[in-house]
C-alpha cells in the first residue's frame, strides 16, 4: 500500500529524469564547444583548436542520421546529430572568418609599400581545387558548406541503394560511431606536433570528457546498437589522452618565441 501510495511521485520523477537525460544527449554534444568559440573570437586566433575536429564530427554525424533510416536508435541521438552538424557549421564559419583576416593582416604587413588592390586579395583556396595540401583550409565558408553537401549527396545515394543490406546498414552504423571516437585524434596529433597545448581550451577538454563518459553511460542503460557503446569507451580514453598531453606539457618550459613571427602564421590543422 505505501509503495503505491508513492507512484504518484515516483512516475512523474522518473519521468523528469528520463526527459533531462534526453535532453542532456541532445544538447550536451554542444556544450565544451563553447568556450572554445568563446576564445577564438576573444582571440581572434584560431590556431590553437583543429578544424579537423569539426570534419570528424560532420563525417561522423551524417553517417550516423543515414544509419538511423537502416536501423533506427535513441530519438534523442538523432536529434543529437542535427545539432552537433549546425554547431560544427557555426565553428568552421568562425575559425575560417578568423584566419582569412589573420592572414590578410599578416600580408597587410608584409607587403606595407605595395597598392591596396594588391593585398586586399589573398591567394583563395577553394575545395574545387582538388588540392590535399589545403584540405579543408579553404578561403570562404562556403566551400566548407558545398563539400559537406557533396559527401551528404553521395552518402546518401549510395544508403539509398544498399538501405536492405544488412551488413551495409551495419558497417554503416560502426563507421559513424568509429569516426566520432576518433574526434580527439586530430587535436591530440596537433598538440604532439606542437608540443604544445596552448591555444586549445582545457574546460572543451574536460566538457568533452565528462559529455563522453555520461553518454558512453546512457548508450550501456539504454541497450543501444554495440557499436555505440564500444566507441563510446574509446572515445573515453583519447579524452584521458589530450589531457595527459595538457598536464605534462604545462610542466614543461616554454620554449623562447622568435620576435618575427606573429601568432597568427602559425599553423595548424
Amino acid at each position: 500500500m505505501e509503495a503505491q501510495g508513492l507512484d504518484w511521485l515516483l512516475v512523474p520523477l522518473q519521468q523528469l529524469v528520463s526527459w533531462g537525460a534526453a535532453g542532456a544527449m541532445v544538447f550536451g554534444g554542444v556544450v565544451p564547444y563553447i568556450p572554445q568559440y568563446r576564445d577564438i573570437r576573444r582571440t581572434q586566433n584560431a590556431d590553437g583548436f583543429s578544424t579537423y575536429v569539426c570534419l570528424v564530427l560532420l563525417v561522423a554525424n551524417i553517417l550516423r542520421i543515414l544509419f538511423w533510416f537502416g536501423r533506427h536508435f535513441e530519438s534523442p541521438l538523432l536529434w543529437q546529430s542535427i545539432i552537433m552538424i549546425l554547431t560544427m557549421l557555426l565553428m568552421l564559419r568562425l575559425c575560417t572568418e578568423v584566419r582569412v583576416t589573420n592572414e590578410l593582416n599578416l600580408k597587410r604587413r608584409s607587403f606595407a609599400d605595395s597598392k591596396d588592390e594588391e593585398i586586399r586579395v589573398p591567394l583563395r583556396r577553394s575545395y574545387l581545387d582538388f588540392d590535399l595540401h589545403h584540405f579543408w583550409r579553404w578561403s570562404s565558408f562556403m566551400d566548407y558548406v558545398q563539400c559537406v553537401l557533396a559527401f551528404s549527396g553521395v552518402a546518401g545515394y549510395i544508403t539509398y541503394l544498399c538501405i536492405d543490406s544488412a551488413l551495409f546498414v551495419e558497417t554503416l552504423g560502426f563507421l559513424a560511431v568509429f569516426t566520432e571516437a576518433m574526434l580527439g585524434v586530430p587535436q591530440l596529433c596537433r598538440n604532439h606536433r606542437h608540443r604544445s597545448t596552448e591555444g586549445m581550451s582545457i574546460k572543451m577538454v574536460l566538457m568533452w570528457t565528462s559529455g563522453d563518459t555520461f553518454k558512453t553511460a546512457y548508450f550501456l542503460l539504454n541497450r543501444v546498437p554495440l557499436q555505440f557503446s564500444v566507441c563510446g569507451l574509446l572515445q573515453v580514453l583519447v579524452d584521458l589522452a589530450i589531457l595527459l598531453q595538457a598536464y605534462t606539457y604545462a610542466h614543461r618550459p616554454p620554449k623562447p618565441a622568435p620576435h618575427a613571427a606573429h601568432p597568427a602564421s602559425a599553423k595548424a590543422l
